[in-house]
């Protein structure tokens, strides 16, 4: 079930949110967005990421880590913007952008701040150009590149995956294998 009046990232309502706190009642140090169309291997090795820290709030690796990641995947870099990079076929994009105004958390005092445009990361699918966004997922400027590391590993994984229907838009975008 939505929310009454969801958050969107682009034309996709936030179906998950997954906060850091330093204790139940506290503001979130960062937050995590997800539509419901984000492949769950992707959300499942940032959750299992996030269950193997220490300290879920705070994170050393840069930026690089995620870009690390996408390529090691094959993905390619954007020429005009060197913070994002799309999968070869150019369905999918993941770059550290500029993020929207509301509805997005983050305990950083110097991100809330109204003067300072936060970059986080956001990554999301649209296999075919001007035919509406798959599903879509946002990080907001906190949240712990090593983290976002992990669901850029995932989603970059040439490793097949099972899939029972697929969406229309996605005809020619996909490699098929059939099961055994």
């Amino acid at each position: 079930m939505l929310a009454d009046e969801p958050i969107l990232l682009g034309d996709q309502p936030v179906a998950w949110t997954v906060s850091a706190r330093a204790t139940p009642a506290s503001l979130p140090q960062w937050s995590a967005y997800f539509s419901a169309g984000t492949p769950p291997e992707a959300v499942t090795d940032f959750l299992l990421a996030l269950e193997d820290r220490r300290d879920p709030a705070h994170g050393y690796a840069g930026p690089q880590a995620v870009l690390d990641a996408l390529a090691d995947g094959g993905w390619i870099r954007d020429i005009d913007t060197p913070t994002a990079m799309s999968d070869p076929r150019l369905a999918a994009t993941m770059a550290l952008n500029a993020l929207p105004d509301e509805g997005i958390h983050d305990g950083d005092p110097l991100v809330l701040h109204p003067e300072v445009e936060a970059a986080g990361w956001q990554a999301w699918c649209e296999p075919r150009m001007g035919g509406g966004l798959l599903w879509a997922a946002m990080f907001s400027a906190s949240t712990p590149h090593d983290l976002v590391a992990a669901f850029a590993a995932s989603l970059a994984s040439p490793a097949p995956v099972l899939r029972h229907t697929l969406p229309e838009s996605s005809e020619g975008q996909l490699t098929v294998q059939p099961t055994v």
